[in-house]
């Protein structure tokens, strides 16, 4: 489970994603921001964890290029 603090920081992420890509399932933003925090959180420098997630999540996203493409 996630330190008190982190969980802040997932929940941070998680809302910009869904702003920035209402398109997007909400769920499926959720998990992706878990995911990347579980990836990071054993990082040492705990300073741009919350950038880190944000980018590594939105790489786990859905895009339009990738789906137009596949199809």
């Amino acid at each position: 489970m996630a330190e008190p603090e982190d969980a802040l920081t997932i929940r941070h992420v998680a809302e910009r994603l869904m702003k920035a890509h209402p398109d997007v399932d909400a769920d499926l933003v959720e998990d992706s921001v878990r995911t990347a925090y579980e990836e990071l959180r054993y990082a040492r420098v705990r300073t741009y964890l919350p950038i880190l997630m944000e980018r590594r999540a939105k790489d786990l996203l859905p895009s339009d290029e990738r789906t137009d493409r596949q199809t």
